[in-house]
């Protein structure tokens, strides 16, 4: 097993430097944008800001020739912009259209028709909308994944299209971002969240659906603190009735990020999710966990209440100037005596993640590489029911993997002049249910049917390996809208000693928009 992984690392490097995929080439989320300035005390990068998303800075060159609007307009500008000392506006049409094969489900498409508008009011208040209306036919995976779930991962409810050869669906999101003072921001949103350093999260990923949440974040000197309060959706449990729609969960975050030097910082993390009603009936927003400051455990244990108490860590060390070391460690449940005594007690639930990312390497700017590890013990992010789970829309909150699994995921990219070049190696091992059987992959299973209290491991039940490897060139033709004229391959292979799930796909189109979904899983 070690020579193989030995082998896996080696082919991977050598093969990311030839393959592509690219991921919103020229945004803020591809590698290279978080550069390491050997300071870490100089941001806070483990908090990814989404609230300027689309307003990057980009170069354009001065030229006494003047442009045509058509021109201006498809390379240079939005479609609509104002700009003035007190406000400003801009507004885009956002068409995402791509045509491929997959040797398991024939011809696949994607016609994707988006408006953004956003801007500014003063120096202080940011605002950006999006809505998306999609018809997509997709890899034979995906189309499991939507057809079982009744979702695209982070794009909300499916509804079949084309005599249910395909799928029609719509999203939206918002945000509005407020300065109110020196040293506090507020966001209230429809949107997505990331909480880490690396290219997953094990504490809050944006893998999953937008939901409605308030953020207020504190930034004085060295330590940032966040606090927010979101809302999320149910969709394995019955509706309570035809009115009321899906059942709903309310949660809570805190999150303190500390710059402890130039080359170190230190994220502590704490979470609370609980359910909307229960069997007394309406329960709503708990006011106990108001206070933007408290400490979330033992609030949640003073009320005698079943909610779903999580807390982590978050660590980055700065190598270098281009290099860091990071990680973070989740802990949902665990009794020291278990862990101890190594007998696989069943609610030792926690994760962790190590990775390793390093920016213009071999000194060539705009080469980037990222190498990150991340496991999960069984049931983590479960709970008795998915009323007050780590999930939402049918989706972790955390890793797309759920639980029950080890991953190791290598990433690089490249940037010259406008055009972008990205490849990715990804291998997982994890367990999966078998006969009805639940051994703690699937985090919308309660953990009460587990199988065993005891002598559980990652990787117990039908066990499963799965390797994905996909790369894509891009063109950017417009910086504002990140229009790109982008080419895709991937190949994706997922077997065990019952079966085997091999495919192919690839794609070509002309995409626009600042969205990430992860579809390597």
């Amino acid at each position: 097993m070690k020579k193989s992984l030995l082998g896996l690392f080696i082919a991977s490097f050598l093969l990311l430097s030839a393959s592509i995929h690219a991921q919103n080439p020229g945004q803020q989320f591809s590698l290279g944008f978080y550069q390491n300035s050997g300071d870490s005390s100089s941001f806070h990068s483990s908090l990814k800001d989404y609230s300027k998303r689309g307003t990057f800075y980009w170069p354009v060159k001065d030229s006494t020739k003047r442009r045509s609007w058509f021109h201006r307009k498809a390379f240079q500008e939005h479609l609509l912009e104002y700009n003035h000392e007190d406000y400003s506006f801009y507004a885009d049409f956002l068409p995402d259209f791509q045509v491929g094969y997959s040797n398991r489900n024939s011809t696949t498409w994607l016609n994707t028709r988006g408006v953004e508008v956003g801007g500014r009011l003063g120096k202080n208040f940011y605002f950006r909308s999006e809505f998306y209306e999609n018809q997509g036919k997709f890899p034979g995976y995906l189309d499991d994944f939507g057809r079982t779930e009744k979702i695209l991962p982070a794009q909300g409810e499916l509804r079949d299209y084309a005599d249910g050869k395909a799928f029609d669906y719509a999203y939206a999101s918002a945000l509005l971002s407020y300065k109110a003072a020196k040293f506090l921001d507020l966001e209230l949103g429809y949107d997505r969240n990331f909480i880490g350093d690396g290219y997953r999260s094990m504490l809050l990923s944006d893998n999953q659906f937008n939901y409605p949440f308030f953020k207020v974040i504190a930034t004085v000197g060295k330590i940032q603190y966040t606090t927010m309060w979101a809302q999320f959706i149910d969709m394995k449990y019955p509706k309570a009735s035809y009115d009321n729609g899906y059942r709903k969960k309310w949660g809570i975050f805190n999150y303190l990020d500390w710059n402890v030097s130039k080359k170190i910082s230190l994220g502590l993390f704490a979470s609370v999710i609980w359910q909307d009603s229960d069997s007394t009936g309406k329960r709503g927003f708990d006011w106990s966990y108001l206070n933007p400051i408290v400490f979330l455990r033992p609030v949640e244990f003073s009320v005698g209440s079943p909610d779903n108490a999580l807390m982590g860590l978050n660590a980055k060390y700065a190598i270098s100037k281009n290099s860091t070391l990071y990680g973070q460690f989740m802990l949902d449940e665990f009794k020291l005596k278990e862990i101890t005594s190594g007998n696989g007690w069943w609610a030792n639930k926690y994760g962790g993640q190590l990775g390793f990312r390093s920016n213009n390497i071999f000194k060539v700017p705009n080469l980037n590489i990222l190498t990150e590890v991340n496991a999960a013990r069984p049931y983590l992010y479960s709970q008795r029911t998915t009323l007050n789970n780590y999930g939402h829309y049918n989706q972790s909150l955390a890793h797309p993997l759920g639980a029950n699994f080890v991953e190791w995921v290598n990433i690089a990219d490249y940037q010259y002049k406008r055009w972008f070049l990205r490849g990715e190696i990804m291998y997982a091992n994890y367990g999966l249910d078998t006969a009805g059987i639940n051994f703690g992959k699937d985090i919308n299973k309660s953990y009460n049917t587990r199988a065993e209290d005891y002598g559980n491991k990652i990787g117990q039940g039908l066990n499963t390996n799965l390797l994905y490897v996909q790369g894509t060139i891009a063109f950017l033709m417009n910086p504002k809208n990140n229009l790109r004229l982008e080419v895709s391959a991937a190949t994706r292979r997922e077997s065990n000693d019952t079966w085997k799930k091999n495919e192919t796909f690839f794609s070509i189109g002309l995409r626009s928009s600042f969205r990430m979904f992860n579809y390597d899983f």
